[in-house]
């Protein structure tokens, strides 16, 4: 029998992360001793007393049957009051508040909701490859806004032709940023809300790394910005700010009706989440800065150790302020792939090449935090001498 695939997965290029997980793999087994600073999956363990929860939790039998779509109402309770003591933005927790299986899930069902075929999806590049693929799945057209050094990493809103603006229905940003590590430029979020009122365009914040902050500058909330509400919503994940990746767990927050319509679609293509996972999370949230402080201090210190190692190095890049990544120019005469390849066959290092995140990237690398300050010094080592 002839097994097809459809044609919106055939014309897929290689998914970025999986494509590095598989050279990886390949020398790993071969006994290379690897460090990897490619992908950004914390090393860190979930906190102890967050486990606790759901080892309690998964115990009890009433916890085993499907879960309420929406959310637990103890779970959406504690993002709404986490909201609310965080950034000062109220919600109800009813209507306003949506459990969602990591915000990567959320990301892939929004376009289901709200993406026509031939609708315009304006999409943030270099950024995170599963806003524009979703929206093509959904027959969408994304429209890329260049992230620039120049713009300090911010798209320029007044560039986006007119009528690329009056066919755009959903617009995604994601600050800090991924894979930048820009925070968002004081003032940007208001000239989002104006371009979104005027053209009417629902807003999508991807806020994954909005407590993965450092020196004490924490970032802002999308919704913090008078009428954001009334244009958009933001998605958290716990996967960061918890090191609980591997848990799936997050939630959509905002504008009623958009994330009534993520909701509707969500509610016909899963089954929600694991209601220990939600009881976990829930107290991971009412405990927030007692757990999560702890896990910004040991990134705070390998950010210091890394910055110091690539500088020794004379790479060029801009310590961040936010997230556990590293965005890194190339050196004269390298490519995003060709110093990624260098890296990798001569210091045994596995980096991901900046133009996987799209045309924009071309030119650098990103390089994650996710590994102890010993690997990173070692990290360092190993770029200087293969550099000369």
């Amino acid at each position: 029998m002839k097994i097809d695939y459809a044609r919106r997965i055939k014309s897929l290029p290689p998914y970025l992360f999986d494509k590095i997980d598989t050279i990886k793999n390949e020398m790993t087994t071969k006994g290379v001793d690897i460090i990897d600073l490619g992908v950004g999956d914390p090393d860190i363990p979930t906190p102890k007393p967050i486990v606790d929860v759901i080892r309690r939790e998964v115990e009890r039998g009433e916890n085993h049957r499907y879960p309420f779509y929406k959310g637990m109402e103890e779970f959406r309770k504690a993002c709404a009051d986490w909201y609310k003591e965080r950034f000062g933005v109220s919600l109800s927790y009813k209507d306003e508040v949506l459990s969602v299986i990591g915000s990567k899930e959320a990301i892939s069902h929004i376009p289901v909701a709200f993406v026509n075929p031939g609708d315009v999806v304006l999409v943030p590049e270099p950024g995170y490859p599963v806003y524009a693929i979703t929206s093509a799945f959904m027959g969408g057209k994304a429209h890329y806004m260049p992230l620039l050094a120049k713009n300090d990493f911010m798209p320029d809103l007044g560039a986006i032709p007119k009528e690329v603006a009056k066919r755009a229905v959903l617009m995604y940003l994601n600050y800090p940023n991924n894979p930048t590590s820009a925070p968002a430029a004081d003032g940007f979020f208001e000239e989002v809300v104006a371009f979104a009122k005027k053209n009417n365009v629902i807003v999508c914040h991807d806020a994954a790394y909005t407590e993965l902050y450092f020196d004490n500058k924490r970032p802002k909330s999308f919704l913090e910005t008078p009428g954001a509400t009334d244009v958009g919503m933001e998605i958290h994940s716990l996967s960061k700010t918890f090191n609980m990746t591997g848990w799936r767990i997050g939630f959509a927050v905002g504008n009623s009706k958009a994330v009534g319509g993520l909701g509707k679609a969500k509610s016909n293509m899963d089954s929600g989440i694991f209601q220990p996972i939600q009881y976990a999370a829930a107290y991971a949230l009412r405990n927030a800065d007692e757990l999560s402080a702890p896990i910004r201090d040991i990134y705070q210190k390998r950010r210091d150790v890394l910055s110091e190692a690539l500088s020794a190095a004379g790479l060029d890049f801009i310590e961040p302020v936010a997230t556990f990544y590293f965005w890194v120019s190339t050196p004269d005469g390298e490519s995003s792939e060709s110093f990624a390849e260098l890296l990798l066959k001569k210091a045994n290092i596995v980096v991901t090449p900046g133009n996987g995140f799209g045309m924009s990237g071309e030119g650098y690398i990103r390089l994650t935090l996710c590994t102890t300050e010993d690997r990173l010094k070692e990290a360092g080592e190993r770029i200087v001498s293969a550099m000369k």
